[in-house]
């Protein structure tokens, strides 16, 4: 196998290729994103497109990407419901027909994806991370928008993760401190901060994680992604 390639798209949305070629959209959000790569209509290519909560910056390209690619939505039940009546996702993209829920895992092509809380807000459903192992069992933690929580020290014990995407921009989230003991607590062993310096009040650089993880968790790794640079795994 091939091993897994990411590309970080700005903010927390991120393009997962599987070791067998499974494009995996997470988060992503391109109109009125400053870091964006490129436009919305320039993603050709999704298998499946995993949504974290219901706020503009996360969900707001979904729908047009699904329809664009025809990939499967995995998300809230009430998120996908609202993404079908009102932005005209067919029914027949939404995962399993009707969503999922906390706890849930969805398995495609040998790839395994479950849905895991986050603390946070949304405009419908809840909002959640992903744990997604590819068909090598390679294992990345999305963690969606939210604050550090002790539950996450069983994801920790329950899987291997390899790569845990966390954000660190404050205000919204978690911060630097906060993501680096998460990452502790998800026992990772590479962590790509996301979800800072898109707008000025959030973090703005990634090395005051990077001193922090250094000094909670030195064993494991800070990978400062760069937008639109594809990295292999």
């Amino acid at each position: 196998m091939a091993g897994t390639k990411i590309t970080w798209l700005g903010h927390a949305g991120f393009r997962i290729v599987s070791p067998e070629g499974k494009v995996i959209l997470i988060d992503p959000w391109f109109e009125g994103n400053p870091l964006a790569p490129f436009g919305v209509n320039d993603l050709k290519e999704a298998d499946l497109l995993l949504v974290t909560h219901d706020h503009f910056d996360h969900s707001g390209d979904a729908a047009l990407i699904a329809i664009n690619t025809g990939a499967t939505i995995v998300g809230m039940p009430e998120t996908m419901r609202r993404l079908c009546d009102e932005e005209g996702v067919p029914e027949s993209q939404i995962v399993l027909g009707t969503g999922m829920n906390i706890g849930g895992t969805y398995r495609e092509d040998g790839i395994e994806i479950t849905m895991v809380q986050a603390f946070h807000s949304s405009q419908t459903g809840a909002p959640a991370g992903y744990i997604v192992r590819m068909e090598d069992e390679f294992t990345i933690y999305h963690a969606g928008d939210t604050g550090i929580f002790g539950s996450m020290q069983i994801w920790g014990e329950l899987f291997d993760i390899d790569l845990a995407l966390l954000p660190i921009g404050s205000v919204f989230t978690m911060d630097p401190l906060q993501a680096a003991m998460a990452a502790k607590l998800l026992r990772a062993k590479r962590v790509i901060p996301m979800h800072y310096k898109t707008f000025p009040v959030l973090v703005q650089d990634a090395a005051s994680f990077e001193e922090a993880l250094a000094e909670i968790v030195p064993e494991a790794e800070a990978v400062v992604a760069e937008v639109g640079r594809e990295m292999l795994f």
